[in-house]
């Protein structure tokens, strides 16, 4: 009876550049912090926190929602990455947790763009998703 083993090359996974949590469900590129950054120096809201929200909205039933707010509501997690302070309610955590927003440049315009690993699913326009 033979009792060698091969051993087994090991599976080979992309890591994420950021480990999501309930308490960091989101992340932003540099390009969407300087763009953030901008916006706030721009409309003189410093002190303001960008607040991410998931809301319903479109033909797909969820959409995003981004504002500048000069104070979270209670029990909103909020946290800061290279420093922007970012804010969501609970509820939109869990529709967000692993997201990275992106600020994309194009011919046709300007943007917030969002690799949510959650949404399963966009409407056609590209403004709301399903889970």
């Amino acid at each position: 009876m033979d009792t060698t083993t091969t051993p087994q090359t090991p599976a080979t996974t992309t890591a994420p550049a950021w480990e999501a949590t309930p308490h960091i469900p989101v992340r932003l590129s540099e390009a969407a912090v300087k763009q953030v950054k901008e916006v706030i120096k721009a409309q003189g809201f410093e002190g303001y926190s960008f607040s991410i929200r998931v809301v319903p909205a479109g033909c797909s039933g969820l959409g995003y929602d981004l504002n500048l707010v000069k104070e979270s509501k209670q029990n909103d997690l909020t946290w800061e990455q290279d420093g922007v302070r970012i804010t969501t309610d609970a509820l939109s955590s869990k529709y967000l947790l692993g997201t990275t927003v992106d600020y994309v440049t194009t011919v046709t315009g300007a943007g917030f763009k969002f690799e949510n690993p959650n949404a399963k699913s966009s409407c056609g326009c590209g403004t709301s998703f399903t889970t």
